[in-house]
C-alpha cells in the first residue's frame, strides 16, 4: 500500500531508485533485521551486504569509492530503509551522515583520502559530538574545550547521548577554542579518532528502542590532537556542523514517512482480518478514521518534505523549512504509531510483535538531531527576525 500522494511526487528516476532500494530491502535486508533484534547489535555482515550493493558512502564523491547521491537521493533511501528497520538508516549515517559530509565539504585532501575512502568500503564508522551534560544545541553551554600548545591541540571534556559513538572509528567533536567568541568564531571541529590517548568510551547507554540504537558518553583528557585533525578552518566549527543540520534534518524527516507508511500498512492489514463483536475491525468507522487520520498526516509529511528537498537541492534558501520539516514528521509519526499500537489491541503492547518496536524506536526522532522544542525556537526567530525580543 502507497499514500494516495506517492506517484504524483517522484520524478521517474526517483521513482525507479525507489523500487530499487525497496527490492534490495525486502531481498537482502529483512534477514538482518531479525538479527539486529535478536543480538542488540549491528554486524558487520549487516553492513558488509550493504556496501557490497552500493548502500555505503551513498553521498560521497565517486573519486573516494562513493555512490555521489544527492541528498534527495539518499532520503528516499532512508525513507525505505525504515520501513523495514531503523538501525539500517543508523547504519547508512556512518558512512553518509553528518561527519562524512563535513569532511567531504570542508575536509583537506588528505583527511578526504584518509577517512572517505574508509567509509564508502564499509571498513569505518562515523560519529558526531555536540551534546553535553549541561549543552546541547544550547552552544553557550558547550564546557568541551581546546587549547592550542605548539603545533598540538589538547582536548578536554565531555560529550554524551551520541549514536554509535561507542563503535565509531572517528568522531566529529564540537569544541570551544574561544571562550569569548563561541558560536561566533570561536568552537571548532575536530576529528578524533577511536584509540586516541586521553580519549576513552566512558558509559554506554541503551535507549527506549531496539536494543541495537545505543547512545555512549565519551570522555577526553588531556587527549592530545595534531593540527591535521581540525576540520575547516579554527573557529568555523559551528558553521560546519550547522551547514549539515538541514542534511540532517532532512534525513530524519524522511525516515519518519517511510517508518509512519510501514505502521499504516500494519494497521491497514490487521483491521481486514481481526473481528470485534462479528464485525471486522475495518467496518468500524472509529478505526476507519484513525487509518484515514494517518494516511492524511503522511501524505502531507512527504509533501513538505519532498518540497524543500527540491528547493534545497535547486539552490534557494531554505530558511526553517528544515525545521519545519522535522518537527512536523517526527511529531507525525509518533500519532502514526500511537494509532497502530491502538488497533493492534493487545499485540500492539507485547514484544516480539513489529509495531510495538516501532512505536519505540521512533519516540527517539522527537528529541534527537534537535528535539521538537528547539525547531520551534529556530522557526520562531525565523518568524519574527527584527523583533527584539528579550530571554
Amino acid at each position: 500500500m502507497e499514500t494516495l500522494a506517492m506517484d504524483v511526487e517522484l520524478s521517474d528516476e526517483l521513482r525507479a531508485m525507489r523500487d530499487a532500494v525497496r527490492k534490495f530491502v525486502t531481498k537482502e535486508l529483512e534477514p538482518w533485521a531479525r538479527e539486529i533484534d535478536k543480538s542488540g547489535e549491528i554486524p558487520q555482515g549487516c553492513i558488509d551486504v550493504m556496501q557490497k550493493n552500493g548502500y555505503c558512502g551513498m553521498r560521497l564523491p565517486a573519486e573516494y569509492g562513493g555512490g555521489g547521491l544527492s541528498l534527495f537521493q539518499y532520503c528516499i533511501a532512508l525513507e525505505e530503509f525504515s520501513r523495514l528497520h531503523r538501525a539500517f538508516t543508523i547504519a547508512a549515517n556512518y558512512s553518509s551522515g553528518m561527519t562524512p559530509m563535513a569532511i567531504t565539504r570542508h575536509g583537506t585532501p588528505e583527511q578526504k583520502e584518509k577517512f572517505l575512502r574508509g567509509f564508502a568500503a564499509g571498513k569505518l564508522k562515523s560519529g558526531f559530538a555536540l551534546t553535553e551534560p549541561e549543552g546541547g544545541s544550547d552552544a553557550a553551554g558547550m564546557r568541551t574545550h581546546a587549547e592550542k600548545r605548539g603545533d598540538k591541540w589538547i582536548l578536554n571534556g565531555r560529550k554524551h547521548y551520541i549514536s554509535g559513538g561507542h563503535v565509531a572509528d572517528v568522531i566529529m567533536v564540537m569544541a570551544v577554542t574561544d571562550p569569548v567568541k563561541r558560536a561566533r568564531g570561536g568552537i571548532t571541529a575536530f576529528l578524533v579518532e577511536k584509540g586516541m590517548p586521553g580519549f576513552e568510551v566512558t558509559r554506554v547507554d541503551t535507549t527506549i528502542a531496539t536494543d541495537a540504537i545505543k547512545l555512549a558518553e565519551l570522555t577526553f583528557e588531556d587527549c592530545e590532537l595534531p593540527e591535521s585533525a581540525v576540520v575547516g578552518e579554527v573557529g568555523a566549527g559551528f558553521k560546519v556542523a550547522m551547514r549539515s543540520l538541514n542534511d540532517g534534518r532532512l534525513s530524519v524527516s524522511c525516515s519518519c514517512v517511510g517508518a509512519a507508511e510501514s505502521l499504516l500498512e500494519m494497521a491497514t492489514e490487521h483491521v481486514k482480518v481481526r473481528k470485534t463483536f462479528g464485525k471486522l475491525l475495518a467496518e468500524r468507522q472509529a478505526i476507519q478514521w484513525m487509518l484515514v487520520e494517518s494516511a492524511t498526516d503522511i501524505a502531507a509529511g512527504r509533501a513538505l518534505a519532498y518540497d524543500v528537498l527540491r528547493r534545497l537541492e535547486a539552490g534557494k534558501n531554505i530558511g526553517s523549512a528544515g525545521s519545519m520539516c522535522k518537527l512536523f514528521c517526527s511529531e507525525m509519526v509518533g500519532r502514526v504509531a500511537d494509532r497502530a499500537v491502538q488497533i493492534h489491541g493487545g499485540m500492539g503492547v507485547i514484544r516480539g510483535f513489529p509495531v510495538e518496536r516501532f512505536y519505540r524506536d521512533v519516540r527517539h526522532y522527537r528529541v534527537g538531531e534537535g528535539a521538537s522544542e528547539i525547531q520551534k525556537i529556530v522557526i520562531a526567530r525565523d518568524l519574527l527576525r527584527g523583533v527584539d525580543i528579550k530571554d
